[in-house]
Parts: C-alpha cells; structure tokens; sequence
C-alpha cells in the first residue's frame, strides 16, 4: 500500500478503490502506523508547532498542556477508528452485512481519510472548521460506498446501516470527548489550587450523567431498528433508522417543538424602533428532528434594516448543551474585519458578531439550551440588536423549555 496512492485514489475515485481495499490482506500494524497514524499526525504536528509559538509568547505557560494534547489527539484517533470499526462490525448482521472485524476496521480507517485531510486547514480562522464539516460530510458518503464493498452490505440496507452506524459514533464520539476533557482539564489545573480542580470535575460529572442519557436513548432506538429490520418491513426500517439518528442528537430525549402560532407570539411589530415589513414561519423536520421557526424583517427608508429568527429547536437543542457542558461555548477572535464572541451569560449561551467594514453585524441568545433568538443588522450595531432582543419576552419564551418534552 503506498499511501499517497492510497489517499489520492479513495478521495478521487471511491468506487473503484473499495473493491481493491476489500480484496487486500488485513495487517493492522501497517494499518495503524502506516496509515491512521501518518494521516492523523500531519494536522497534530501543524496544531502543535502553532500553539508551541503561542506558548512561548506566553513566556512557556501551558507547554506541558500542549504536548499532551498532542498525544492524546493521535491517541483519540486511533481510539475513535477502533469504535466505529466495533460498531460496523457489531451492527453488520442486522443489516445483512458480513461480521469481520478486521475488514471493519479497514472501512473505518479510510473513511476518515477526508477528516484528517480537512483537518490540515484547521489553522485558518473560519474557513478551516468549515472544510472539515465538508471533509466529515464527504466521510460519512465514503462509509455508505464502504459498507457495500467491504462490509457486503446489500444496496437497499447500506443507507440505514449508514445512519446506525453514524447515530451510534455520534454518542460514542461525545464520551469519547468527555473522556478526554476530564483528562485535559486535569492537566490544565492540576497547578491553579484544589477549587478550580473540583470546579472541572463537578462540570464534567455534569456531562457524563447527561451522556449516560444519550447511550440509552441510543439504545433504546437501536433495539427498535433491530425489530424493523427482523420484521423485514422497510417502512418501519427506515422510522426506526431515523429514531436512530435522532436519539443521538437529542440524547434520547424526545421533544415536540411548539407550535407554528406559539413561537409566532414572540416576534414583535416593532424592534429596535424599525416597523415589521415582512414575516414568515414554518415547521419542519423529521422523527425526532422536528424544528419550529419564525422569521420577520424590520426595515426603515434610512436604509436600516434587521432579520429576526425565532427557532424551537426541539431534541436537536441538546447538541447545544452539550457543547455547553464541555466548554466549548466560550471563544473571542477580533482582527481588522470585525470581531466576534461566544459566552456563558447564567443559563444563556451568547454569540456576537461585530463588523468593522459596514457589512452586517450579529446578535443571538440561546434559552434553555432549546431556543434560539438570531438577530442580523445592517446599519443597526450590535448594541441596538441587543436592546431590541432585551425587549422581547425571553422569560417567558425560556419558561416553556419543558413544554413538549416526553415524560420517561
């Protein structure tokens, strides 16, 4: 196997790449050292150099932080191929698949090439993060194409065997994180004094307990697809499928967003002293996906104008309070186009966009972990986006959190 080849040829030319991958013997030494963990080191080793540089002007503070990220990136890497091979492999039956492991185990290796290739960009602000939600895309297509040939996974079953395996990964991907959070947080105050100590493990206790829920909302939906899938009945395959996929991105908690006329009663005549001139709303989604928005501009003859959004996100609320649980809501950038933040305000997540070019600026708050309230201006700032959203009812929007929700 020459990786370059190897590389080019299952990103350019999946179709006929799988087959010759399915053909080939297995070594996992080779697999792992010679592939997963090449690939995987490439964009650690960019991450690593960057914030090496970063460290030293910070006089060396958080090198030791550094370098056991990098371990336990390469670590996560090899660990997270691994587990989706176990969950192809485990799953394969249900679906008609053949059970080997270590054909499993090629599958899940060169799925993730797009991942780690995406990953290389990652240093550049914005743009890097979205080519890797490209690459991941671009992933789980290369696992349908792979389930098929190396997995023999019969045509008409691959798309909800795709959707299992990627709802299962979803969770396992999230504890996966926990894990290493806790990890890194204790290295990161294991030299600020007991309390901040304390402080990271009660947080990640708190996203552990929520995770628990996850599996077992995974579980719960995964046995339901593997009673379609005895029952030989599609219809209810591809329900059970998408109860999958949807037990995995709303932890297993089942939520009906409010209705169209509900979430309409919040949106104003007015904002931010700009008279509504156009509105419209809509509920959609899938299974446990369903999502309820409203949406209104606002406008003058001066040339202001803002948009307004209004969202029930339902199940799907609970990625957002994840993110929450494992910090990542916390994050500041400003260069010479504009400036941007994300933070923790109480229970509220929110995110401001400033633009320093006249182009558009941002406001938004997210409640309860659930709804969320977008505001876009242009010719407004993002102060008077802020009064306009203080203006609204947000109390009561948030007191409603429990509404819809399933009793367990």
């Amino acid at each position: 196997m020459n990786l370059i080849d190897r590389v080019k040829n299952i990103l350019l030319t999946p179709k006929t790449e799988w087959p010759v991958i399915a053909a080939e013997p297995v070594n996992r030494n080779d697999l792992i050292l010679k592939y997963v963990l090449v690939l995987a080191a490439i964009p650690a080793v960019l991450g690593l150099l960057f914030s090496l540089v970063i460290s030293m002007f910070l006089g060396g503070m958080g090198v030791l932080f550094v370098l056991v990220s990098f371990v336990i990136h390469l670590a996560m890497a090899i660990a997270g191929v691994f587990l989706v091979a176990f969950i192809a492999d485990f799953l394969a039956p249900s679906f008609a698949a053949t059970k080997n492991f270590d054909q499993a185990l090629k599958l899940a290796a060169y799925s993730m090439t797009p991942v780690w290739v995406a990953s290389i960009t990652l240093v550049i602000p914005l743009l890097g993060v979205l080519i890797v939600l490209a690459g991941l895309v671009y992933a789980i297509y290369l696992l349908f194409l792979g389930l098929q040939a190396v997995m023999k996974s019969p045509a008409d079953k691959a798309p909800i065997y795709t959707v299992a395996v990627c709802g299962v990964a979803i969770v396992v991907g999230l504890i996966v994180g926990a894990a290493q959070g806790a990890v890194m947080s204790a290295v990161f105050f294991g030299s600020m004094g007991a309390s901040s100590s304390v402080a990271s493990a009660v947080q990640h206790s708190k996203a552990n307990a929520k995770l628990d829920a996850f599996t077992k909302g995974v579980e719960a939906a995964s046995k339901k697809l593997e009673a379609a899938e005895k029952s030989g009945d599609q219809k209810a395959q591809a329900a059970a499928a998408l109860e999958v996929l949807g037990a995995a991105v709303s932890g297993g908690r089942k939520v009906e967003p409010l209705s169209v006329e509900e979430v309409k009663g919040f949106v104003p005549d007015k904002f931010a002293g700009l008279p509504k001139t156009s509105s419209s709303a809509e509920r959609s989604g899938v299974s446990t996906l369903m999502v309820t928005t409203a949406k209104a501009t606002y406008s003058d003859n001066a040339g202001k104008t803002v948009r307004l959004e209004v969202t029930d996100a339902g199940g799907a609320g609970a990625m957002v309070g994840i993110a929450s649980w494992m910090g990542a809501v916390n994050m500041e950038r400003e260069d010479d186009r504009g400036a941007e933040r994300t933070k923790k305000d109480g229970n509220r997540i929110v995110h401001e966009k400033l633009s320093k070019t006249g182009g558009e600026n941002e406001y938004t708050v997210v409640l309860a972990d659930r709804f969320v309230v977008k505001t876009v201006g242009a010719g407004v700032d993002v102060a008077t986006l802020k009064g306009g959203v203080s203006g609204m009812d947000l109390a009561k929007l948030e007191s409603l959190k429990d509404v819809g929700v399933a009793k367990n």
